[in-house]
């Protein structure tokens, strides 16, 4: 014979914990009894929209100086570009030496600096992709390079200082404005 199972309120996805008497206690439908089911939504946010990079591959001549300087040293200025990607955790020098032996041990250092763009694009979330990462830094290693400084440059980085100097510096900013916004100290009174 045929039993009628216990009817149970519907599940509902509120984003609350919620939970469901399984019980024949008829203490109710939220009740905390030893069989009971949790349900939590799962909030999710829309990604941000991709943003364009603030040069062109080819405005190297925005910028001659780092233009000339990637020409004939282009670690000095992927060490930079490093450092800056990396937060810190790696410096300029050591970026650069590793870019240098890469090109001397396989001629390629394009296979390195790739994926940096690609760090480097997640993190500001840039348009792109690993492919065009890749394809642009072996047919204009200079080019990709050069974007990629001036892109950080853009971001409000000063290249020439580093992570650490730039972390300095935003933060003695912080502390100076807050000095500013403080009300000029009172003279003394005096009879």
């Amino acid at each position: 014979m045929y039993q009628a199972e216990e009817s149970k309120p519907p599940k509902v996805v509120t984003g609350l914990p919620v939970s469901y008497d399984n019980s024949s206690s008829g203490t109710g439908p939220y009740s905390s009894t030893a069989d009971t089911t949790s349900y939590q939504a799962t909030i999710q946010v829309p990604p941000k929209p991709l943003e364009e990079w603030s040069t062109g591959l080819c405005d190297c001549f925005s910028n001659c100086g780092n233009c000339c300087l990637t020409y004939w040293c282009p670690c000095v200025t992927f060490g930079k570009v490093a450092e800056i990607v990396d937060r810190g955790s790696t410096s300029c020098g050591a970026s650069g030496a590793l870019y240098a032996l890469v090109c001397c041990l396989i001629g390629c250092g394009c296979l390195y600096s790739c994926f940096y763009r690609s760090k480097m694009r997640r993190q500001f979330n840039l348009k792109g992709s690993d492919c065009t990462d890749c394809l642009t830094h072996c047919f204009c290693e200079p080019c990709a390079l050069c974007q990629e400084y001036r892109e950080l440059e853009n971001k409000g980085f000063d290249m020439h200082i580093g992570w650490h100097g730039n972390v300095e510096q935003r933060s003695r900013g912080i502390a100076m404005s807050a000095a500013a916004a403080a009300p000029p100290p009172q003279p003394p009174m005096t009879r």
